[in-house]
């Protein structure tokens, strides 16, 4: 029986663990395979699986052509390693998942098929190579299938399924472009096409059609305005009117119309799956539920100590006090049990990071209590706690921004950077004076520990490169470079003081995390380009140092380059002759600089076309579109007022921080004052014993997070929510629980 009891307890805490970080994998639920569920998804094995995945990308450094050059025995031992950790982890999932839903699953397959693709062309490659004969590798292509389509990668998966989603939309607005694109080069053709007028290099002037329709479709993106227009403006400065009216139409109108298309599909795309992973977890909690509960009367409830067992084996690492802190909100009439609706909310509850803090006295109090007790002492650290403080060394930080932009060379100016580092290191021992060390450098606060480093960095750095000026005659540019932006770095600090900066600036922290799903994403598009690109286009363009004596080094190795712009620009490190190369070469084609397109044959242009689409037309408009909705949410939420169960608990026992009516240092004032108030002035009152909780931040995690818990909010506690097929099969149309409910009901 308590074997049993002990089972059951294991797979509930699978389902919250599941709920709390949205996997929605369909495990076994017998207990072996729960077993194997807990170690698939625990962080050494997810580290591992990425490791491998990032090391068979980079792969592509070490091979042909190679940044950094290694034998073809060393890269296909590294990549048969790969290949072997990911047959593994693909074993460790088929053992945990039903057969029926593995073998159904995409994902699996492509897998299974990137891994015999790679092997099969490793194993041609090398019997090719054996006997000297030149191939190629086509299977790195495929190498990006890896980190796509692991079970890890779901945010990966959902940006490319809100592409493949918004295809469909975006299909129609690109085809009306084209439409647009060719009617006006038809009309350029049969206006500049006859005049015999010559671009800066003297070519023929739009005389043939398909340049013209290339040459067009580099204006949208401006990368060569204003340069193809000049022959004709030169010509007859009414001609300036058809580019004018052009780059209306097709520059602001289509390319704007593009974004509105993508940022709309994908409100509505990213709605329906964030609604299917709501379901998915409030599904996964009730079945938590139903494991655990017994009868209370006539309600089903989960006792106390089950609670609290469920709560040990789902995170293990949280502190006594905020487990309790959570048992008195799920059960805040303290009956000794949980009832259905308050057991739901667990994962949330767990999801928000509470800092737990001990009320402590500075250790200077109880060092030197009659020193630090003063009358000086208290009005130094009142001066310390005082706005003005913080208003005097934000002048300061200004003062110092004109310092650094005068002339270095300037003694006074030399000098004056030693009185700004003694000032910035008195105001860090005045705080540290002032606030118990302990709570001042805390995990949590950023801007002291961002402060703190930079100043000892720099610090440390001039002292350097003044000893090694003054002993050695040597002035390491290096060293100077380092001080010169732990300098710059400090004016970063003027950021956190200004109430509306901070709002600002903590948003755009608290999106990057989600943002490397895009970064992802990106990532996989480059490395399918580079690698088509350095088959197609290697060794067209060579790199020469400026002094190389080799034939045709002004012409970038190839001699259709002579007296080419591309050539007198100096733009010959733009080429695909090896992985990082073309990585730099796509990044600048994703801000739009056509410069390398043009001087490759025109079937080749039909690379750089297509990379456009798909990146810059397709990949950055959903960016932007990810990005609006995500500040907006972050933005706004930081302006309300929002409170969870949790913190409205917390102040209700009386135990809080509340963060809104902090001054400058935040959560320190708040506990110094606290400190004061309770010792009163002679220091007759006792320090209460406990603890207090402060909620590290009122903003999710990530976006998706945020838009879950906001429909959450529409679905009734008592709703079990619709079946997993139902789930999982959700249309985009169904706006809200009562309209999938009805359709249940049908």
């Amino acid at each position: 029986m308590a074997e049993a009891a002990s089972e059951e307890l294991l797979l509930a805490a699978a389902f919250v663990s599941d709920a709390q970080y949205n996997r929605n994998i369909p495990f076994k639920t017998s207990p072996q395979a729960v077993r194997l569920y807990y170690l698939y998804n625990h962080w050494i094995m997810r580290t591992v699986t990425y490791f491998f995945i990032f090391l068979n990308l980079s792969l592509a450094v070490f091979e042909e052509p190679a940044v950094y050059p290694l034998p073809f025995l060393a890269t296909s031992l590294v990549e048969v390693l790969c290949l072997l950790v990911f047959f593994g982890r693909l074993t460790h999932f088929a053992k945990i998942t039903p057969r029926n839903v593995f073998w159904k699953d995409t994902k699996n397959i492509c897998i299974m098929v990137a891994i015999l693709l790679s092997l099969t062309d490793l194993a041609i490659y090398g019997a090719l190579r054996i006997y000297n004969i030149k191939s190629i590798r086509w299977s790195r292509i495929a190498r990006p299938i890896f980190l796509i389509n692991f079970a890890e990668s779901r945010q990966i998966r959902r940006a490319f399924r809100s592409i493949r989603n918004t295809l469909p939309e975006i299909t129609y607005v690109f085809l009306l472009f084209m439409f647009s694109l060719l009617m006006f080069s038809l009309m350029a053709l049969k206006l500049f096409g006859e005049r015999n007028l010559q671009t800066a290099e003297g070519l023929p002037y739009f005389r043939n059609y398909l340049e013209i329709v290339f040459d067009l479709y580099v204006l949208v993106t401006t990368a060569n305005s204003p340069d193809v227009m000049m022959p004709a403006f030169d010509f007859s400065s009414w001609y300036a009117l058809f580019f004018i009216a052009f780059v209306i139409v097709n520059t602001y109108i289509f390319m704007s119309l593009f974004l509105a298309v993508v940022y709309n599909n994908y409100k509505k795309h990213l709605k329906n799956e964030i609604r299917q992973l709501a379901y998915m977890k409030h599904r996964k909690m009730i079945e938590a539920f139903n494991l655990l509960k017994e009868e209370e009367g006539a309600q089903p409830v989960v006792r106390e100590a089950r609670w609290k067992q469920l709560v040990k084996l789902v995170a293990p690492d949280i502190s006594n006090s905020h487990r309790e802190l959570l048992l008195r909100i799920s059960d805040d009439e303290q009956k000794g049990f949980i009832d259905k609706k308050s057991f739901v909310q667990l994962a949330d509850l767990l999801n928000i990071q509470v800092i737990t803090l001990k009320i402590r006295s500075h250790p200077l109090g109880q060092w030197m209590p009659r020193v630090y007790k003063s009358s000086v002492s208290q009005f130094l650290r009142s001066m310390v706690r005082h706005r003005g403080f913080v208003w005097t060394y934000d002048a300061i930080i200004l003062i110092n921004a004109i310092f650094i932009a005068l002339d270095e060379e300037t003694p006074y100016i030399s000098y004056a950077e030693w009185v700004f580092l003694a000032l910035y290191i008195i105001e860090i021992l005045l705080k540290v004076y002032t606030y118990e060390p302990r709570v001042f450098f805390g995990k949590n606060q950023f801007w002291n520990w961002f402060d703190t480093l930079i100043i000892f960095a720099a610090l440390t750095a001039t002292i350097l490169n003044t000893t090694l000026k003054s002993t050695t005659k040597y002035n390491s540019q290096q060293i100077l470079d380092i001080v010169f932006i732990l300098r710059v770095l400090r004016l970063i600090r003027i950021v956190d003081s200004i109430q509306r900066f901070r709002v600002i600036m903590n948003t755009l922290i608290n999106i990057v995390p989600t943002m490397l799903t895009f970064g992802g994403l990106t990532l996989v598009v480059y490395c399918i380009f580079a690698i088509i690109g350095m088959e197609l286009f290697h060794g067209k363009i060579q790199f020469f140092p400026a002094n190389s004596n080799a034939p045709y080094a002004l012409e970038c190795g190839n001699p259709a380059l002579k007296d080419s712009l591309f050539a007198r620009g100096k733009y010959c490190k733009n080429n695909f002759n090896n992985f990082a190369s073309s990585f730099i070469v796509l990044m600048e084609l994703t801000v739009v600089n056509h410069g390398f397109a043009n001087v490759t044959s025109q079937p080749a242009k039909l690379y750089f076309i297509a990379f456009h689409i798909v990146m810059v037309i397709i990949i950055v408009n959903i960016f932007v579109s990810f990005i609006l909705e995500a500040f907006f949410v972050e933005y706004s939420l930081e302006k309300s007022e929002v409170e969870t169960a949790i913190e409205r608990k917390i102040q209700e026992l009386g135990m809080g921080v509340q963060e809104e009516v902090l001054q400058d240092e935040q959560l320190l004032d708040n506990m110094e004052s606290a400190e004061h108030d309770l010792e009163g002035e002679a220091g007759t009152k006792t320090q209460p014993r406990g603890l207090v909780f402060k909620i590290a931040s009122k903003r999710y995690r990530t976006v998706d997070a945020l838009l879950q818990r906001m429909f959450e909010a529409e679905i009734p506690p008592e709703d079990e929510g619709p079946s997993l097929e139902e789930i999982l099969n959700l249309p985009p149309a169904a706006a809200g629980p009562g309209h999938l409910t009805s359709e249940r009901a049908v």
